[in-house]
């Protein structure tokens, strides 16, 4: 479904999938209304907070040719690569700090337009989040947000180790204090936040991997996720699965990547504030 172009210096194996994501295919809900302020103001300023390795800001930048993008991560590592895909983009007008979304470093009423794609649901207070997202936006501004569903998500054929795997990530979800069921809950966050109800626009879109490219991409990234890192020692250590289960996770997304029948997708709320 979701298809990249040249990337720059390959990043890590699990990071490549995050890569496939633009302001077109992750972003598309806020695209027109963008258009619209763009047209009343070319000078734009976005804020684009989890912006992680720059492939949504850049593109947002592409868009918005004559304003500014500000891409911020609470991970100073991942700066680096954000300015990079920047640089091989030949995109000038756009910038990457590191920034934690509960307590921004901008003014009041600074940005136009302030966004963030799958960072809330990861969040133990995703309407604080928000309420900080909508205090640095100016009035007449928008905030946007989308964010997966993970209990939304279907897989074909139903493989015991991705039915496993599903589980895993829910809890490990749980247990880090984000909700596995985020894109449901975004219009309630943005009420919490503050948000008045006439000034939120609700929607919601679909995710699909059914390519053999898609396919061996994002299980892959699955994979590598599985066999080191944060995920496998943090599920081993809370005791959640054992050696034997994530080998078994690995065996499945290898064979579903190669299965002609194979698919998955995941519906994502999203949602757009009007300042």
């Amino acid at each position: 479904m979701e298809q990249a172009g040249q990337k720059p210096e390959q990043p890590a194996p699990q990071a490549i999938h995050h890569e496939l994501r633009t302001a077109e295919n992750s972003a598309g809900y806020v695209l027109a209304k963008l258009q619209s302020m763009k047209d009343a103001n070319p000078n734009l300023k976005l804020l684009d907070v989890g912006s992680g390795s720059g492939t949504i800001s850049v593109t947002f930048a592409k868009f918005i040719s004559d304003g500014h993008v500000t891409g911020v991560d609470l991970n100073p590592e991942i700066l680096p690569r954000a300015r990079a895909v920047a640089e091989q983009a030949g995109v000038k007008n756009v910038e990457f700090q590191q920034g934690d979304v509960f307590k921004l470093p901008f003014p009041d009423a600074h940005f136009d337009v302030t966004h963030c794609h799958q960072v809330l649901t990861h969040l133990k207070a995703p309407w604080d989040a928000l309420r900080e997202m909508l205090r640095v936006t100016k009035p007449g501004g928008i905030v946007a947000a989308r964010e997966g569903d993970l209990e939304t998500e279907c897989v074909w054929p139903e493989l015991p180790g991705l039915l496993s795997f599903h589980k895993f990530i829910s809890n490990m979800m749980k247990l880090a204090g984000g909700s596995p069921i985020g894109g449901r809950q975004l219009l309630s966050w943005a009420l919490k936040a503050g948000a008045s109800r006439d000034h939120v626009k609700l929607s919601y879109g679909t995710w699909w991997y059914d390519t053999a490219d898609d396919k061996k991409t994002w299980s892959q990234a699955m994979v590598d996720r599985i066999k080191a890192g944060r995920l496998r020692e943090g599920g081993l250590k809370a005791r959640l699965v054992t050696e034997n289960d994530l080998d078994e996770m690995v065996k499945a997304w290898e064979e579903w990547a190669v299965n002609e029948e194979a698919s998955l997708a995941m519906m994502h709320g999203e949602i757009i504030i009007q300042k």
